[in-house]
This record gives C-alpha cells, structure tokens and sequence, in this order.
C-alpha cells in the first residue's frame, strides 16, 4: 500500500512539473510579434505578409515587437521653395540650380538591411558614378544626407552630411525606412519619396516624372 501510494505521489509531481514547464515555455504575450496594416489596425501574419508588397514596406510599430505597414512612397509640395533651396545651399555649403529638380538619398542609421551584403568599397563608388551619369543636365548632383554615421564607414566613398537640425527627416522621411531612402524636388517645390532599398533606375524615373 506504501509503495502504491509513493508511486501515485510521483506521478501528481511530475504532472505538475510538466504543466508548469509548459506554461514557462509558451511565449509571453507582450513578446509576441503584431502585425498592423495601412490603418494601423492589426491583422495576422498571413494577411501581413500578403499585403506587403512593391507599394507597402514594412517598419518597425510602436515597440520592437510591433511590425507596421506604410506606403513606399509619398508626394507633395513643399510651401516655399526658394526658401527651402537657398537652406540647403547654406546649411550644406552647396551650390545649386534653381532650374533643375533636387535628388537627396537619406541614410537613416544603420539597420538590418543596410549592414549585410557584400558590396566593396569600389562597387559603391561605381554604383553612384552610374546614377550620378544618369542625373547628368536633368538634375543637380544628388546630395547625401545621414540621420546617424554609424555604418557609413563601410560606405564611406561619398562626401555624406549631416542632416541640418533633423529638417529633412521632418520634412520627408517621418519613419526609420530600411536600407536607404530618396526624395526628388522638383524646381517647383513638388517632391516624390520613395522609402526603402534604393534603386538607380527609380531615382531617374522619379525625376524624368517630377519634371
């Protein structure tokens, strides 16, 4: 009757031991990833997923286990822009045309997206000599800009300033986009923004459409 009794014992144990691991291993509730759509309102993965594509780019939400989707690209007027070219010339010791649209590429920080890869040094130099051919009598020279240098060592084969004040982050790019971002602004103070990995031919594209 012991021994019935010492075996029943261990059993109730180990039942609770294995309901308590249980419970331990299920994944908090405020670590579980969110998704939210255009609306901020949240969806599942499935339709995360589903309705991200070459329109939608996925950020970071509210806390980092929030994902949100936003549009990739924006457009708008700027209110004055013989204002906004002449603080850029000042604030960035450039010289500008007046007459020509305005290319300024945004590096945001370093992120997941623009730290990997295994582009050289000289791929970079080559890659922007080609979009800076492209730009040639349609544009000014693109200015580059960055939020936060860290990362830009590894890229660092281009003269890369500093955002005056946070202006054109307040101005264009309103989230952490991934990779890198471009505005175009055309002499008439339109722009076009397009957020997210860069690509050369969408930086002609945009230009050739804001003109």
């Amino acid at each position: 009757m012991k021994n019935k009794l010492f075996i029943f014992l261990i059993f109730v144990i180990f039942s609770a031991c294995g309901t308590t691991s249980n419970k331990i291993l299920e994944e908090p509730e405020s670590d579980r990833m969110r998704y939210f759509d255009l609306n901020n309102k949240e969806i599942s993965e499935a339709e995360f997923q589903e309705k991200r594509s070459m329109a939608n780019i996925a950020i970071q939400g509210d806390s980092i286990n929030h994902k949100r989707l936003v549009p990739r690209e924006e457009s708008g007027t700027i209110a004055n822009k013989q204002i906004f070219f002449g603080f850029l010339e000042k604030e960035l010791n450039v010289e500008l045309d007046s007459t020509l649209p305005i290319v300024i590429i945004f590096y945001p920080g370093k992120d997941t997206c623009n730290s990997g890869g295994i582009a050289t040094k000289a791929d970079r130099k080559r890659w922007y000599g080609e979009l800076e051919k492209g730009l040639q009598k349609i544009a000014n020279k693109p200015i580059y800009i960055y939020k936060d240098k860290e990362g830009l060592e590894e890229r660092d084969v281009l003269q890369w300033k500093p955002d005056p004040d946070g202006t054109i982050e307040r101005l264009f790019f309103k989230h952490h986009y991934p990779c890198s971002s471009f505005v175009v602004i055309s002499e008439n103070g339109n722009y076009i923004s397009v957020f997210g990995e860069i690509v050369k031919e969408y930086i002609w594209k945009a230009v050739q459409m804001i003109k």
